[in-house]
């Protein structure tokens, strides 16, 4: 398949260039990872890897990675906590700002001169001494571009990261460009079976998580922001620690999809009084809601954390709703 990217979009030929360059190479995905998080570091691991390269990816933080993610080639061989060796390059993928690297972020703050940042958030600053940050559907799509550059061809390993990462991230192909069509159905040429991955990746529940789920959405409530629909739902930490993660992006997706709703809002509490904030809507740009409160992400899909009473961080949410509700 050809190019993802127009001539002169990111610099990927020195990207790919320092890579090959490199004698040991530490990929860091973000915490509380998603499939697009680990499907887009455990490809650009598999690929360096074919040239010689020593790669290992890692994530700073102690908990387990989400078991729906169990099925991504690599995931097993994730390294997790605080440790991040003092040689080699470092590069981060799907990290939308440095905190979202979690208890590395101290090592990799004063790393900057050897750390290459790959990203598709808008919101991304660039906070690497290379960065490749480019609006795309997933980061996946911007390391098989990478693969060109590196001269990798596709095994169906590497295919099926860069599939977990591209259908979960644009909802199964429900939003995108036409470029993430041709990206699947290369990744299809290349191995990936399309029914047997969305169920691993994003339809696998058991009994007992459909019953939270059918707790936490009994709980939703309906907020007026200006002249914009707020629907709040909120999982505390007690269903938190009982669902898997598929069953927590279905609440999520769920959110997005509520008739008469401009906005889709879910406050999930990490630990007691740590509440993680998704934010969807097909109506505004929730990046820009998202980052009047430290975060970021994607005009459709974005998210922040806050601390302290719930009710507090909904409310402190519904002002700047009505304020963006004012400007439209």
């Amino acid at each position: 398949m050809g190019y993802l990217f127009a001539p002169g979009e990111g610099d990927f030929t020195a990207v790919a260039e320092r890579l090959k360059a490199a004698d040991a190479v530490h990929v860091v995905t973000h915490i509380r990872p998603d499939a697009d998080a680990v499907g887009s570091a455990s490809a650009l691991a598999l690929a360096l890897r074919t040239l010689g390269v020593t790669v290992d990816v890692r994530i700073g933080q102690r908990a387990p990675w989400p078991e729906n993610l169990a099925t991504i080639p690599g995931v097993e061989d994730v390294i997790l906590g605080d440790e991040l060796p003092d040689d080699g390059l470092v590069v981060t993928t799907d990290c939308a700002s440095l905190d979202r690297t979690g208890r590395l972020a101290p090592a990799i703050a004063a790393a900057s001169e050897r750390l290459i940042v790959i990203d598709h958030h808008a919101s991304n600053p660039g906070f690497g001494g290379m960065n490749l940050v480019l609006p795309s559907e997933s980061t996946t799509v911007i390391i098989r571009e990478l693969m060109h550059y590196l001269g990798v061809e596709l095994s169906p390993e590497i295919a099926y990261c860069l599939y977990a990462g591209l259908v979960t991230d644009t909802g199964s192909f429900r939003w995108g460009t036409p470029r993430m069509h041709r990206l699947a159905a290369e990744l299809l040429d290349n191995g990936v079976e399309p029914r047997s991955a969305g169920m691993d990746l994003m339809d696998a529940v058991s009994a007992e998580d459909l019953k939270l789920m059918g707790e936490v959405m009994a709980g939703m409530t309906t907020l007026a922001a200006g002249n914009l629909t707020m629907s709040v739902l909120r999982i505390d930490d007690s269903h938190l620690s009982g669902m898997n993660q598929t069953a927590v992006e279905s609440i999520i997706e769920y959110s997005r999809a509520l008739t008469g709703s401009d906005i889709g809002v879910v406050f999930k509490e990490i630990h007691p009084g740590y509440w993680s904030v998704s934010l969807r809507s097909t109506v505004v740009n929730v990046a820009e809601v998202a980052a009047a409160h430290g975060g970021g992400g994607h005009i459709p899909a974005a998210g922040y954390s806050v601390a302290g009473p719930v009710d507090d961080g909904i409310a402190a949410l519904r002002r700047t709703v009505e304020e963006m509700a004012a400007t439209l």
